[in-house]
């Protein structure tokens, strides 16, 4: 199967394709512009990279969060927006999962985590042990404080990855290492390689776990 796969949940923005489980062609932009700026002509240089056209895609995938609200609604929407073209099955895939999916090969606790601001992270566990990847909790928005208490149980190597683990190194002093940069942050390869559940443009929708700002402003503004 050759799956197109896009990631635009954070600073950064990636497009892969695959071809069952091989990484034909990939791209990853970190500046700071805008990614409706960025995706699209990114996928035009992957797809002409890998030497295809869109309509020789036979699925595709994307990181429907958690993460940036905007982000997240960028990449879902031409993810949405192809398959409907063309009439072919997606796939949703964690943002959180497809971090895990960075350290495949080695053995240790992934902690996947994203800074969501207010002494808070979005995070999930993960077990690696070589191609294997457990998971161990369900995505959730997280205390610092709280998370570091769930570390102390591991014997396993915890390992930090996201754009949250140089926050959680410097936080929790020795309670685990970071990722290298190079396999740190959130990637379409590895959204490629998670996906499994495919469904119809229809049914894909982002999963934000918190209320975007302006509506919990909305929310307490009422409550007052």
């Amino acid at each position: 199967m050759i799956i197109l796969g896009l990631d635009s949940s954070a600073v950064s923005a990636s497009c892969a394709v695959t071809q069952d489980g091989n990484v034909l062609a990939s791209g990853f932009v970190r500046v700071k512009i805008t990614h409706s700026q960025t995706l699209i002509p990114l996928v035009e240089n992957i797809l002409k990279a890998a030497g295809m056209s869109l309509d020789e895609i036979d699925a595709f995938a994307v990181s429907n969060g958690p993460g940036s609200f905007t982000g997240i609604r960028i990449s879902v929407s031409a993810v949405k927006g192809m398959a409907f073209a063309l009439n072919k099955p997606v796939c949703g895939v964690s943002t959180l999962l497809s971090l895990a999916h960075n350290l495949v090969g080695r053995d240790v606790i992934a902690c996947a985590v994203m800074d969501a601001r207010r002494n808070e992270v979005y995070n999930a566990l993960f077990d690696i042990s070589g191609d294997s990847v457990t998971r161990l909790t369900q995505d959730r928005a997280i205390s610092l404080d709280d998370l570091g208490s769930e570390l102390e149980v591991f014997e396993k190597e915890v390992v930090f990855v996201g754009d949250g683990a140089g926050l959680a190194v410097d936080y929790f002093e020795g309670a685990g290492s970071c990722a290298p940069e190079i396999i740190r942050f959130q990637n379409a390869v590895n959204v490629c390689l998670a996906a499994k559940n495919f469904v119809s443009a229809k049914e894909l929708m982002p999963i934000y776990i918190r209320k975007p700002q302006a509506e919990r402003e909305r929310i307490k503004r009422q409550m007052s």
